[in-house]
C-alpha cells in the first residue's frame, strides 16, 4: 500500500493523497475544470511543474493565467516554443537565453550569418502555433554535467555550454517537448496545447551576458495567451500604447529631445519640458518643507575614495562613468552614481545630539551610470538622471514613524498625479540564507517590524517578497498600474544600516554613549525622468492642470483683439497662471484644432462680444465650450481645479 500525504491547500483545508501525486491530480480531484487551466503548481513556496511528483507533506497553490506565477510560466514555456520553431525553420542556430519577462518572454539567438527580418516573424508564428497544436508534453529531465556537456559539444552551441560552466553536478536539468531540448531549471506548463495565440512583437540586439566585448545576438521579443481574444485585446492595448508613447509625445509637446553630440542617453529639456520639471520639482519641495525636510546640495562629482568608502564604486564601478585623472598623479574623481555619500558626509561634519534626530536631508541631484547603448530608452534608461532623494538619519526607535511619514508622501504624490492603482510590495530577508545580508538579526527585526506595521497601519494593499530585501536593509517599493495596465515601480523607502558604519556615523544618545543612526533612503518619485516618461505614457499627454507646462492660450479671433488679449493674459500671469496669445493670421477653428493637438487644457476666445462685456469666452481641452466668464471668475475656477488635486485629505 502507498504512503499517504498530506497536502495543504492555500484556503487551509487539508487533504491527502498518494506520495507522488500532482499538482494537475490535485486539480482534477478538485474539479475538471480546474485541472484544463492549471499551469503549475507553487509547492512549499516554489513554483513546480503541474505533473511534478510531489513526495511529502507540503503546502500546495495551483497556479493557473490570474496567477503572475502561472503567466510566467505560460511565458516560460513559450520562449522553448519559440526555440524549437526556430530550430525548424533555420537549422543550425544557436541559442542564449529565454526567460520570462513582465510582458512576454525572449530569447537571444546566434542566426551565425542570416540576419532575421521583421517579415520573417509572421512565419515564425505560424510555426509556433502549428508547433502548439501538437499538445507536445514538457518533460523535466536530470542529467550530469558530463552528459549535458557532451550533449552541447556535439550540438555545437557554444552558449550552453558557457552557462554549464557555472553550474553544479547533480542541479541540472533539461526541458524536452516534441524535437527541441534545452538546458533549463523550469517549471513549464503540462503541453504546448495549452498556447493559443502568439504575437512576436520586437527583435533587437543583445551582447551576450550583456558584455558589449561579446558577440551580439539576436533578441526577438514574443507575447502569447492561452485564448485568441486575449491577443487580440493585447493588440489593441498595444495600438493604444503607441498614440502614448513618451518619445513620440515628448516631440510632439515639445518637451525633450536628445543629441549625438551631447551623447546618448542624455537628454535635453525643451523650455516647456524645463517648466513641467520644475513644477514638478516645486510641488515636491513645498511638500518635503511641511514635513520637516532639510534641503541640500552636492556636487556632480566626487573623489573615488568617497564611493569606494560608500561601496558604489564595487557596485556601479564597470557601469559608470570611468574616473577622471586630475593634473596631480594618482587623483581620481568619479560623476557621481549615487547622492547618499555625499549626504552622509553632510551629516558628519559636526556632532549630533539624539535631540537633533530625525534629520531630514533632501536634494534633487543629479546621478551618472553608464548604461550599455543598446539598453537606453527614451527617458526610461538615461546615462545621467534626477534623483527626488531624501536620506533621514534617525534612532533606531523612530524609525516606524518616520516609515509612516513617508508613505504619507508618497501617496500624496500619486493622488495629485493620478495614480490610483498601486501595490506596495514588503522586501524582506531570505531566511533561508541570511549571509546575504549585513547587520545583527535585532536591528534587521525591528527595522521588518516597523515596515510591515507602518504598511498596516496604512491600510497599503501589500505583498510580502522574501529575499527581496537589499542586503543593508528591507524595504517598501510602490508598484504602480498605469491606464494601460502596466505595471512600474514608482517611489521606495528602504532601510539601511551600511553606510552609517560605512560612514562612522554616530549621535550621542540620552546615556551620553555613542550611537548609529540608521539611515532612510526615499525617492517619491525616483528617476525623474522615468517619471515624467511614465506620467506621460499614463496621462496620454494630458497633465493635471497643475502640472501642464502651458495651461491656457489665448485666441484672439482677429488682430483687432490682440489689445485685450494681452490685457487678460497680464492679469492671468499676476495669478500664476500660464499662457501664451495665438495671434497668427489663421482662422479661429484652426487655433482651436492646433490647441487640442498639442493638448493645452484651456482656450481663451476674446472677440469684440468678449471685449465689450469684459468677458472671456472659454473652451476645455476634450470637452468644448464651457461658457463665458469673467476674469475673477475663471481665476477662481482655474485655481479651484488645482486646489482640489493637490489638497492633502
Amino acid at each position: 500500500m502507498s504512503q499517504q500525504i498530506k497536502i495543504t491547500l492555500p484556503d487551509g483545508s487539508v487533504r491527502e493523497y498518494e506520495q507522488g501525486t500532482t499538482g494537475l491530480q490535485i486539480a482534477a480531484s478538485i474539479s475538471e475544470g480546474l485541472a484544463r487551466n492549471v499551469l503549475a503548481a507553487k509547492v512549499n513556496g516554489q513554483v513546480w511543474d503541474a505533473t511534478r511528483p510531489i513526495d511529502s507533506d507540503a503546502e500546495v497553490q495551483l497556479l493557473t493565467w490570474n496567477d503572475g506565477d502561472g503567466k510566467n510560466t505560460f511565458w516560460h514555456s513559450s520562449a522553448h516554443l519559440l526555440a524549437e520553431a526556430l530550430e525548424a525553420l533555420y537549422p543550425g542556430i544557436k541559442f542564449g537565453i529565454g526567460p520570462p519577462i513582465e510582458t512576454g518572454f525572449y530569447y537571444d539567438v546566434d542566426f551565425g550569418d542570416h540576419t532575421l527580418e521583421g517579415a520573417e516573424l509572421e512565419k515564425i508564428e505560424q510555426k509556433m502555433i502549428e508547433l502548439a497544436r501538437q499538445k507536445n508534453e514538457y518533460v523535466r529531465k536530470d542529467i550530469s554535467k558530463q552528459d549535458a556537456v557532451a550533449y552541447f559539444q556535439e550540438k555545437g552551441d557554444e552558449y550552453k555550454l558557457d552557462l554549464l560552466e557555472g553550474l553544479e553536478d547533480g542541479s541540472i536539468t533539461f526541458y524536452e517537448q516534441g524535437n527541441f531540448t534545452d538546458l533549463c531549471r523550469g517549471p513549464h506548463i503540462p503541453n504546448t496545447g495549452f498556447i493559443k495565440a502568439v504575437k512576436l512583437t520586437n527583435i533587437a540586439g543583445a551582447y551576450w551576458r550583456g558584455d558589449e566585448n561579446r558577440k551580439m545576438l539576436t533578441r526577438i521579443y514574443g507575447v502569447t495567451f492561452p485564448k485568441a481574444k486575449e491577443l487580440q485585446e493585447y493588440m489593441t492595448m498595444l495600438e493604444e500604447a503607441k498614440k502614448r508613447d513618451h518619445r513620440k509625445l515628448g516631440r510632439e509637446l515639445e518637451l525633450f529631445t536628445f543629441s549625438e553630440k551631447v551623447g546618448m542617453g542624455l537628454p535635453l529639456w525643451l523650455p516647456k519640458g524645463t517648466l513641467l520639471r520644475e513644477r514638478l520639482v516645486s510641488f515636491l519641495k513645498k511638500a518635503q518643507d511641511k514635513s520637516g525636510y532639510q534641503q541640500v546640495t552636492t556636487p556632480h562629482i566626487g573623489h573615488k575614495a568617497l564611493y569606494e568608502t560608500s561601496g558604489h564604486y564595487e557596485k556601479y564601478g564597470k557601469d559608470s562613468f570611468q574616473p577622471i585623472a586630475t593634473p596631480n598623479e594618482g587623483e581620481e574623481f568619479l560623476l557621481k552614481p549615487m547622492n547618499c555619500p555625499h549626504h552622509c558626509e553632510i551629516y558628519k561634519y559636526k556632532p549630533r545630539s539624539y535631540k537633533e534626530l530625525p534629520i531630514r536631508y533632501a536634494e534633487f541631484g543629479t546621478v551618472y551610470r553608464y548604461e550599455q547603448s543598446g539598453e537606453l530608452h527614451g527617458l526610461t534608461r538615461v546615462r545621467g538622471f534626477t534623483q527626488d532623494d531624501a536620506h533621514i538619519f534617525c534612532r533606531p526607535d523612530q524609525v516606524k514613524e518616520e516609515f509612516i511619514k513617508v508613505i504619507d508622501l508618497v501617496l500624496y504624490v500619486f493622488k495629485a498625479l493620478g495614480f490610483d492603482d498601486y501595490t506596495a510590495q514588503i522586501s524582506l530577508r531570505d531566511p533561508e540564507n541570511p549571509s546575504k545580508y549585513i547587520g545583527g538579526d535585532e536591528a534587521w527585526n525591528k527595522a521588518e517590524t516597523a515596515i510591515i506595521e507602518a504598511a498596516a497601519e496604512k491600510g497599503l494593499n501589500t505583498v510580502t517578497e522574501l529575499g527581496e530585501a537589499a542586503f543593508y536593509g528591507p524595504k517598501l517599493d510602490f508598484m504602480v498600474k498605469d491606464a494601460l495596465g502596466r505595471k512600474w515601480q514608482l517611489g521606495t523607502i528602504q532601510v539601511d544600516y551600511q553606510l552609517p558604519d560605512r560612514f562612522q556615523l554616530e549621535y550621542i544618545g540620552s546615556d551620553n554613549q555613542k550611537h548609529r543612526p540608521v539611515m532612510i533612503h526615499r525617492a517619491p518619485f525616483g528617476s525623474l525622468e522615468r517619471f515624467v516618461a511614465v506620467l506621460i505614457e499614463h496621462c496620454a499627454g494630458n497633465f493635471p492642470l497643475w502640472l501642464s507646462p502651458e495651461q491656457l492660450t489665448i485666441l484672439p479671433i482677429s488682430e483687432k483683439f490682440v489689445g485685450y488679449a494681452e490685457e487678460i493674459k497680464a492679469i492671468l500671469d499676476e495669478h500664476d497662471i500660464s499662457g501664451s496669445i495665438d495671434n497668427r493670421d489663421e482662422k479661429i477653428g484652426r487655433k482651436i484644432r492646433d490647441a487640442e493637438v498639442k493638448k493645452i487644457p484651456f482656450m481663451i476666445i476674446v472677440g469684440e462680444k468678449e471685449q465689450e462685456e469684459r468677458k472671456l469666452s472659454v473652451r476645455k481641452h476634450g470637452e468644448g465650450d464651457i461658457g463665458n466668464f469673467s476674469p475673477e471668475e475663471f481665476i477662481k475656477y482655474f485655481q479651484g481645479i488645482i486646489s482640489e488635486s493637490l489638497s492633502r485629505e
